[in-house]
């Protein structure tokens, strides 16, 4: 029997949560089609205000706003197709449709993760080196960084998807999952797949504990720096720079660690789609509200946006 005789499967089913009845699955359409539009103009508001407002010009905006541009492409690639299996009750997506799902949950998650330990690097340098600060976040130096955060995507997405997709798969294709995930479409390959998964390790520790742990560093340093800091109000002001920041980044790495860094054995199927949940849809929804509530500069500057709409324009 040839290579090509194995390959057999040409679409996949989403098991999604079609466990439970089609009420309750209707429901949950409902309540994630609202944390969707509200993900979606979240972002974009966050968008238009850090590019509109003349005060928002600073690397730490300019970060934010690629972090946004990142969790509309996340949730682009999970929800819409998570929303139909809900109502259309459609639950097949073909071969390439479920590679190019995984693919771009690769490429979005790594570079999500390399963005956010490029933003506590500019929070590190703002708080421990403002002197120097200028000089080292340059306009140039931060799109540099922030094209390396993002096409640290590419080599992650193009290795995993190739290899996970050139394995033969002969027999069931039921994806235990609401989206094309690499543990659930793994676990459809009739061949070895022990070198994959050691790869695969390699590339969750560079991606995600690597990241993390440089993360980690930076806010050692910067709560090193915060509490030597004299005054009360500088300590204050210093903090709610970064603040946003860490709530975000222990939202996403808490959920990520949980998913990925635990035994599989340890966990069933359904509670690995509730922690997938967090980081794929309700974890984009909180990014936009925690930057504009907890930031002061991202509220005013939306109040001024506002008041520029609305009012009337001087003739």
């Amino acid at each position: 029997m040839t290579w090509g005789n194995w390959t057999t499967v040409r679409e996949f089913i989403l098991v999604s949560f079609s466990t439970l009845s089609y009420e309750l699955q209707a429901l949950l359409f409902l309540l994630f089609l609202i944390i969707y539009l509200i993900t979606l103009m979240g972002n974009v508001l966050i968008i238009l205000v850090t590019t509109a407002d003349s005060a928002l010009q600073s690397p730490m905006y300019f970060f934010l706003r690629n972090l946004s541009f990142l969790e509309i492409g996340f949730n682009l690639v999970i929800v819409p197709k998570m929303l139909g299996t809900l109502i259309l009750q459609d639950k097949t997506i073909s071969f390439l449709g479920c590679a190019t799902q995984m693919y771009f949950f690769f490429f979005f998650g790594a570079a999500e993760c390399c963005l956010l330990a490029t933003m506590a690097y500019d929070r590190y340098v703002a708080i421990c080196d403002p002197l120097r600060y200028p000089v080292i976040m340059s306009r140039k130096s931060c799109a540099q960084l922030a094209a390396a955060s993002w096409f640290a995507g590419f080599p992650v997405a193009t290795v995993q998807t190739t290899w996970i997709f050139s394995f033969p798969f002969c027999g069931p294709n039921r994806v235990n999952h609401f989206f094309c995930d690499s543990p659930p479409v793994i676990a459809l390959v009739c061949a070895d797949t022990s070198l994959f998964e050691l790869e695969a390790l390699t590339a969750t520790v560079l991606f995600i504990l690597l990241p993390f742990l440089l993360i980690l560093g930076s806010y050692v340093r910067i709560l090193s720096t915060i509490f030597r800091m004299p005054s009360a109000e500088g300590k204050h002001k210093a903090f709610s720079t970064c603040s946003s920041h860490l709530v975000v980044v222990s939202l996403f790495y808490t959920t990520a660690i949980l998913m990925y860094f635990r035994p599989r054995s340890n966990t069933s199927p359904e509670h690995k789609k509730m922690v997938s949940l967090s980081y794929t849809v309700v974890t984009p929804m909180l990014n936009p509200i925690i930057y504009s509530l907890r930031n002061n500069e991202v509220k005013a500057a939306l109040r001024r946006v506002i008041d520029r709409t609305l009012s009337p324009r001087k003739l």
